[in-house]
């Protein structure tokens, strides 16, 4: 059982993917931009992180860069609108590990999130 943050700024997507992870997977926090995203992942150290693009205070983008600078094994999952896939393709250059398109399909982010794990 993977120790998983969830970061994005609208609840609902939080709990939504919190319902579907939460079967297989430990959600051991959240965290609403991506300034709470690098904050959480040095204090808790999770096996794998997903991750909004856009966000306030500091996107997706940014928490990605920052994380991967201190911690280079980190497992980053974005989630994105569609038609962000220029940001997707960013991020995943930048060290993310796989995206997942919003509104989520359960069968589609178990699957990302244990390929990612694995």
């Amino acid at each position: 059982m993977a120790r998983i943050i969830i970061i994005d700024d609208a609840k609902f997507m939080r709990v939504t993917l919190t319902s579907i992870l939460k079967k297989e997977h430990d959600i051991v926090g959240e965290g609403e931009n991506g300034l709470e995203a690098v904050q959480l992942y040095e204090q808790l150290q999770p096996d794998l992180v997903t991750m909004d693009i856009t966000m306030p205070e500091m996107n997706g983008l940014d928490a990605v860069k920052e994380i991967k600078k201190k911690y280079p094994d980190a497992k980053i999952i974005m989630c994105s609108a569609m038609g962000q896939q220029k940001m997707v393709l960013e991020a995943i250059e930048m060290g993310a590990k796989d995206f997942i398109v919003k509104p989520f399909d359960e069968v589609r982010v178990l699957e990302a999130v244990n390929r990612v794990l694995s």
